[in-house]
């Protein structure tokens, strides 16, 4: 059965020049599909389809773990949620800008130097098991189905996204648009693998850092500037809308403010975006990768939130239509701001780039989370249990062919449409953060941690994490305050403690396990390699921010 989603009036079929739309769209996915084959030319092993040959120039790295990063959240999510509530939602924002400036600076030099230390590692979980020397492999296990299960969940995120899009720009059927989204991902991964999916997502953040910026200062213009906007929110009474701290923190808000900074705990722990620290062709190409993703982030939460501000007082003053949620009526029209936005402001063709980066943010995302369940399922979960070398030619079958089913698994959660793209998200987040994030930190700084105390770890950040989301909201009154609180923060706390716990029950010294931490200590830091590694880094490439 079909349900309708709510569509903004004027928004469904209703485009001035829905034609001149296509054709931008189009220019779009044929770009994406060119650029696919590409990378299917240059990816003749399971490890360049996994990390292109770990030979991601810096500039390339640092936009495509951006775009990997936001997906539609940062084109719907994030602006629904402060055009509903203002910019306390910010808060969300500063988090991941923090969380993240710290893990490029303190995580991306030492994770590329470790990864090839460890085992030569191509996957998180690897990382994890050779780090650790876990011959029993458990803990690729654990990693693994954690991964395939949180990122099945994001996947299907991104999947509502595109079908709301489609549904809201053109009157597609929800359901068509859903597919259609998710052939031309597919197609595109499939085919080209990681280095596919890293440029595409180069040029996808590109498009979205543009768009960012072209909507909102043309909403302004359109306005009246600042004051018009003052004028417009001024309507709706609420002057919270405008306020830091919201409402005001009593013992909710303060939880709710605790739970906004709180997602930057999660980059330290998100898969889809430390492989591309591990893709780099040096550790000292962190410091050129983390300035190109700092301008790219700034530029894009900065859009986004005067997006969703603009767009509100728009509202308010009849521009745009209301898109406020109606009781009794399903779906978050709240999060089609942009979108509603982009195909207001700007001519046809023009519009049509805007709407492309709805639709970069999503497909970004999304690509780059099959690519890593894909090798998750062949190289830890598969691998680990079959114990048999894996040639080139059925590795990169076998992580196809992942692609594949993980992608049909999402759709089938993504057939409801009145899911919301943030909620979807926050929840997959605070899974990986709670689980990984502990790891990856202590993994690289502390040298004793066990595979007994990671994989012990990660079962109870994970599980932490699900039990409160699921516990906290039964509506218990007395529960109040703390159903406001984020699962990723006593998930990621509880991980870290089992961890730590574990680690100093089972730690037996093992020679070499610390001559690989302090070699690749050594080798982050620029200092000479005894094993001749760090001659190898100098040789793949320089240090020029022009690569």
């Amino acid at each position: 059965m079909y349900i309708t989603t709510v569509v903004p009036a004027g928004a469904a079929g209703t485009t001035a020049n829905p034609a001149g739309i296509a054709i931008a769209m189009i220019i779009y996915f044929v770009a994406m599909i060119l650029i696919g084959v590409y990378g299917y030319t240059r990816s003749k092993s399971l490890d360049d389809y996994m990390l292109g040959g770990r030979d991601l120039p810096p500039f390339v790295a640092a936009l495509s773990a951006g775009a990997a990063d936001m997906s539609g959240w940062l084109m719907m999510g994030l602006p629904g949620a402060m055009y509903l509530s203002g910019i306390f939602n910010g808060w969300i924002a500063i988090g991941l800008t923090v969380g993240a400036w710290i893990n490029w600076l303190v995580t991306a030099p030492r994770l590329r130097a470790y990864t090839e230390v460890a085992g030569d590692s191509i996957t998180v979980p690897s990382f994890f098991s050779n780090r650790t020397h876990d011959t029993s492999k458990i803990i690729r296990y654990v990693a693994g189905i954690i991964i395939v299960v949180f990122f099945t969940l994001y996947v299907s995120s991104g999947m509502v996204a595109g079908g709301t899009f489609f549904h809201s720009t053109f009157g597609w059927d929800y359901h068509v648009g859903m597919v259609f989204v998710a052939g031309i991902v597919i197609l595109y991964t499939l085919v080209g693998g990681f280095l596919a999916v890293s440029w595409t997502d180069m040029v996808q953040g590109l498009i979205m850092m543009v768009a960012l910026v072209a909507v909102p200062i043309m909403g302004l213009f359109v306005i009246g500037g600042f004051g018009g906007v003052a004028a417009g929110l001024s309507i709706t009474g609420d002057n919270s809308l405008l306020n830091p701290l919201g409402t005001g923190l009593d013992a909710v808000g303060w939880m709710d403010w605790v739970s906004n900074v709180a997602w930057g705990l999660g980059y330290f722990g998100m898969p889809h975006i430390i492989v591309r620290f591990m893709a780099l062709r040096s550790p000292r190409q962190a410091t050129p990768a983390r300035r190109f993703w700092l301008g790219w982030m700034v530029f894009c939460l900065l859009g986004t939130g005067m997006t969703a501000i603009i767009g509100r007082a728009m509202s308010e003053q009849g521009i745009i239509p209301d898109l406020m949620p109606k009781d009794g009526v399903e779906g978050n029209p709240q999060e089609t701001v942009f979108l509603v936005m982009g195909t207001k402001l700007f001519p046809a063709v023009l519009a049509g780039f805007m709407l492309a980066a709805i639709l970069a943010a999503i497909m970004s995302t999304v690509s780059s989370q099959l690519l890593v369940t894909s090798s998750a399922m062949v190289e830890d979960i598969y691998h680990g249990a079959t114990k048999k070398e894996l040639s080139d030619y059925k590795g990169v079958l076998l992580g196809r062919i992942t692609v594949l089913l993980v992608s049909i698994v999402a759709a089938l959660l993504a057939i409801d449409p009145t899911n919301s793209v943030l909620g979807l998200v926050s929840f997959a987040w605070a899974g990986f953060g709670a689980a990984f994030g502990p790891i990856v930190i202590l993994s690289l700084y502390w040298k004793k941690l066990t595979w007994q105390g990671a994989a012990s770890g990660m079962v109870a950040g994970a599980g932490v994490a699900v039990l409160w989301n699921k516990a906290f909201n039964n509506g218990d009154a007395s529960w109040v305050a703390y159903t406001h609180l984020y699962e990723i923060v006593p998930g990621f706390l509880a991980c870290l403690l089992v961890a730590w716990l574990i680690s100093q029950a089972t730690w037996r010294d093992d020679p070499q396990i610390l001559e690989e931490f302090e070699r690749a200590v050594a080798i982050a830091k620029g200092r000479p390699d005894p094993k001749g590694l760090l001659v190898a880094f100098e040789e793949k490439g320089t240090d020029s921010a022009a690569e």
